[in-house]
């Protein structure tokens, strides 16, 4: 048996904390060391299930079903999977048919808010969400643990800190088993002990946590206002009802004054040249021209060299994680590497390159302001930076996350398996001009919706560093 260390070897009686199982990781993972610490608290401590309530004892994940995805939103509800769950914007969720999803076997399934969840198999197995307001009437799918906290018992937002701070971390990952393919099960997060410090403590981690997860549903609600604002000003609002889907696939079809720019035959769709006639319906100027004196080009290349963290590092940022909530990405040293992974204020950064997929990244934007401009970024992601000074960064991100705009960019793709977007292409993307008091407004309902998201961010790390403060103070 190896041992962490040669005075603290594996004993008997940790085996049957769990299961007699003989997988090595969970007595070398540090679990038995966070729980002997939280056993040494003068508080009480209470397991998991006692605390939770609802189907299976409020601890439970679901069926393999089949999945039914539909594009019309009257037929069908936003279905989480466990990378969805640490996304920051919805609104690029894949869809579940609601009759399946309101079958009796899969309606224990909706999300409420205040619930934990937890994926629970994959590359992600471990992770945890919260569920904020504006995530009521999801669906999860079966990857999705869900725990359901008694609010007889526990706060929410109490409980989720816990569970999301470095103590539950341990605890959860302990419990991950499975060789090629990595799962938790309900039984083993259920016997985690949660200390319980009294009403005034948990309470104000409980607000600390609530209030962010309340300023997060009020972000991407900011950011689809601003959208919809600018397409309803420019007279083009029916095109954010697209129904991409339900137009037919584009076959059989004839594109005349064909260049040597491009001789594929996706990047003449009729759907797409039917959004550029659209919105070349108003008075509109190419992408390429709002970034002459900016930027429209990819990152630099550049040999990672890893640092730890605290040592002058910094974080890269890849496109897996560049949408989620609270990025996990390498740390890396920023003097081996080039000037240009960083990023000025208000650059917006579309995933550049990747395959086709519905749900895949590819094509879709973000915008680099506030805390983020702390962040290094890989050179896999096409940057926007205005030079016109008419139009902000700010404003070209409420046009560029836009469903019309990105299946704009699906349509410039090149390459083979590992798509990219054409170089010249990308630059007649219309931008439409509107007025400076309108433009103004847009950027400023961006700005402020980005705002709201930096300080759920300082709300959720005040929270964690005071149920840190409780375990160990």
């Amino acid at each position: 048996m190896k041992v962490t260390e040669a005075g603290n070897p594996a004993r008997r009686g940790w085996f049957d904390k769990q299961g007699l199982r003989l997988t090595a990781k969970p007595y070398l993972s540090g679990t038995f060391a966070t729980q002997r610490l939280l056993e040494r608290l003068p508080v009480e401590k209470e397991a998991l299930k006692d605390l939770t309530s609802g189907y299976a004892g409020g601890i439970f994940d679901g069926p393999q079903s089949r999945r039914v995805y539909l594009t019309a939103r009257e037929h069908s509800v936003p279905f989480v999977g466990s990378k969805d769950m640490l996304v920051a914007d919805f609104s690029a969720l894949p869809r579940l048919s609601r009759v399946e999803a309101e079958s009796p076997s899969l309606s224990y399934m909706e999300l409420k808010p205040g619930m934990t969840l937890i994926s629970r198999s994959g590359f992600n197995a471990g992770r945890r969400s919260y569920v904020r307001p504006d995530m009521t009437g999801f669906w999860s799918s079966e990857h999705v643990m869900k725990v359901v906290p008694d609010q007889a018992k526990i706060q929410p937002g109490y409980l989720y800190a816990f569970l999301a701070s470095r103590f539950g971390e341990v605890l959860i990952r302990g419990g991950i088993y499975g060789s090629a393919v990595k799962h938790i099960a309900p039984e083993h997060v259920g016997e985690i002990r949660v200390p319980r410090f009294g009403s005034a403590v948990e309470k104000e981690i409980h607000e600390l946590i609530q209030g962010a997860a309340e300023l997060r549903a009020e972000s991407q609600a900011g950011l689809e206002a601003a959208t919809r604002d600018l397409f309803r000003t420019a007279g083009i609002e029916e095109l954010l009802d697209l129904r991409w889907h339900e137009r037919g696939r584009d076959l059989g079809f004839a594109h005349h004054g064909v260049t040597a720019t491009s001789l594929r035959a996706l990047n003449f769709q009729p759907r797409a040249r039917r959004i550029l006639e659209r919105l070349g319906e108003r008075e509109c100027v190419s992408l390429g021209e709002v970034c002459e004196r900016g930027m429209l080009g990819s990152g630099v290349r550049f040999k990672r060299i890893d640092a730890e963290p605290g040592h002058g590092a910094v974080r890269l940022i890849g496109q897996r994680q560049a949408f989620w909530l609270r990025p996990e990405g390498r740390w890396i040293s920023p003097d081996q590497a080039p000037p240009g992974i960083f990023a000025s204020d208000e650059t917006v950064m579309i995933a550049a390159q990747g395959t086709l997929g519905e749900n895949e990244v590819f094509c879709r934007p973000f915008l680099v302001t506030g805390s983020w401009l702390d962040h290094a970024y890989s050179q896999h992601f096409l940057r926007v930076v205005p030079g016109d000074p008419r139009f902000s960064g700010a404003y070209l991100f409420a046009l560029l996350r836009s469903e019309p705009i990105f299946r704009l960019l699906r349509s410039m793709s090149v390459g083979g398996k590992q798509q990219d977007i054409h170089e010249e292409l990308r630059k007649s993307i219309p931008v439409p001009v509107l007025t400076q008091p309108d433009r103004d407004r847009i950027a400023a309902t961006v700005r402020a919706a980005y705002k709201k998201r930096d300080e759920a961010d300082r709300k959720e790390d005040l929270g964690l560093a005071k149920l840190e403060e409780a375990v160990t103070g």
